[in-house]
């Protein structure tokens, strides 16, 4: 194992939910790797959704908690540099290996982090009231 690949283990921590023997290898990975480096990132990911919500949405202040949310969902759905820069805060934790993983199945796995991403920050929806 590369010190690169150790560095990034030991930096995101253990697993975060369960696997056995029944798991998928999509949920393996997303429990191994993604759940670990979204919250490890989660600060990072907070900081850039109030930079676009800054430049581009300025009445997001003014709107109610349900138009937030649906706001936060879109935006990471549908804005294609937004969601790539997401996207590139988790794949550059990623090894070597697991980029290969990553890449095997790369619309699904994209899929799960988005998903998970977009659940994370309307959970943490109060961060985004001035």
């Amino acid at each position: 194992m590369t010190q690169r690949e150790l560095l990034l283990k030991e930096l995101r921590g253990e697993t975060i939910g369960t696997i056995n023997a029944q798991s998928s290898s999509e949920e393996i990975f997303q429990n191994q790797v993604l759940r670990p480096i979204l919250k490890l990132q989660n600060d990072l990911f907070i900081a850039s959704l109030e930079n676009y919500i800054n430049k581009n949405k300025r009445d997001f202040y003014t709107l109610s908690i349900e138009k937030k949310l649906l706001l936060i969902e879109n935006a990471i759905q549908k804005d294609i540099k937004l969601r790539n820069a997401l996207k590139g805060m988790i794949i550059a934790l990623f090894s070597l290996e697991e980029y290969q993983i990553y890449i095997q199945n790369s619309s699904n796995l994209n899929k799960r982090m988005m998903n998970m991403l977009i659940e994370r920050l309307k959970s943490q929806i109060q961060l985004f009231d001035k």
